[in-house]
């Protein structure tokens, strides 16, 4: 019978974890049966060459567009204009659920996740700007003041009606104060897009493929950390559990992804477990092929936890996570104040495969957390 690495401890599971303590801090997990460790330079390509690159090569794309629809609209402020730049906007926040996860190399140095996508935004320091005409971005005091929920803010939250929107940036005493700062969001969106996918394409590409080694600082570690991190916090945590009241006595409407305009917070939600997924699986961007990724990993050291496959549980599991993001309303706000259990009920199948990817596979992997973990789960 074919021998399985299974996740209980067992005496062979404990013998292994004490050569693993024991040997050089680059060692990692074997397939029991072979003695060969698994190849990852070959997820580490197809990470960069298949996924990421290309993921922020598409989403640059979208930011260059937002940009121009930002300056068309600047230049003559109309209502077609206005729906042009309203478009563009929710393109590339939904394209930047298929990058937002990968915080590595530049990306982290530019806090970009935080930049783009804090959010509840506050309008208190976008009015500040407004008032006072001193917009600085690069502070991290303005993080939350910047980025599409800056930009959602801008373009559905300044009043009910685009007419009335347009308003601001035509006839209100301070229009070419709102003008100023829709131009600096959506620049600073476009070049911090730029300047990590030039990193990507530039050197960071080759020593990111080039650091297999299986520590703390190898690229495989570092890049699941984040996968981890994002999954836990960015996803479970930010789009459903805290607006749920997970983390409160109450919930917290005000706290949805996109809450001015509404209507598309399931739709950034399903995006985004999408992309969790398909990373897991080694699935190229915008295509059907599947590379090497976590699944071929947890597949190579035949990974069992109660009688099945890892791999198979997680996916399982996303699938049914996506299945009851399907179910809820496009508007959270709206979800919560007719039947906030639905939402909780997606908090609760996303925080099952927290388990089995933070838990199980980081153990089969040999990967530790590097990050604190401050929400108490």
């Amino acid at each position: 019978m074919k021998m399985k690495n299974y996740i209980q401890i067992t005496a062979v599971a404990l013998c292994t974890l004490f050569m693993y303590a024991c040997s050089e801090d680059d060692a990692e997990p074997l397939n029991i049966e072979t003695g060969i460790s698994f190849d990852r330079a070959a997820i580490l390509l197809n990470w960069s060459d298949n996924i990421i690159i290309p993921s922020f090569t598409n989403f640059e794309t979208e930011t260059n567009a937002l940009e121009v629809a930002t300056q068309v609209f600047v230049d003559n402020p109309t209502n077609e204009t206005l729906e042009v730049l309203q478009a563009s906007w929710f393109t590339a926040y939904l394209g930047f659920q298929n990058v937002s996860i990968f915080e590595i190399g530049r990306a982290e140095e530019i806090s970009y996740r935080n930049r783009l996508n804090a959010y509840p935004t506050s309008v208190s320091k976008i009015n500040n700007f407004i008032e006072n005409g001193n917009v600085n971005l690069d502070l991290p005091s303005s993080f939350d003041a910047q980025g599409f929920p800056a930009l959602d803010y801008l373009l559905y939250g300044l009043a009910q009606t685009n007419e009335e929107t347009l308003a601001f940036y035509t006839t209100n005493t301070n229009a070419v104060a709102y003008k100023t700062l829709l131009t600096a969001v959506s620049q600073s969106i476009q070049s911090l897009t730029q300047q990590v996918l030039a990193s990507w394409t530039g050197g960071f590409r080759e020593s990111f493929v080039a650091n297999t080694a299986s520590s703390v600082n190898g690229s495989v570690d570092k890049v699941t950390n984040d996968f981890i991190f994002y999954y836990e916090k960015a996803l479970r945590a930010a789009k459903v559990g805290i607006p749920a009241g997970i983390f409160s006595n109450d919930p917290l409407p005000q706290n949805v992804e996109a809450l001015y305009k509404g209507d598309i917070s399931k739709e950034l939600l399903m995006a985004s477990i999408k992309t969790t997924q398909d990373f897991f699986n080694g699935k190229h961007f915008n295509s059907s092929t599947i590379g090497a990724g976590y699944k071929d990993y947890l597949d190579f050291l035949n990974t069992i936890k109660d009688g099945e496959d890892l791999s198979v549980l997680i996916n399982g599991q996303f699938n049914v996570a996506m299945e009851e993001a399907i179910t809820l309303n496009d508007n959270f706000v709206v979800q919560i104040e007719n039947d906030n259990s639905k939402l909780l009920e997606a908090y609760n199948e996303l925080q099952r495969n927290v388990v089995f990817i933070k838990v199980d596979m980081l153990q089969a992997l040999s990967i530790d957390v590097d990050y604190v973990d401050a929400d108490g789960d």
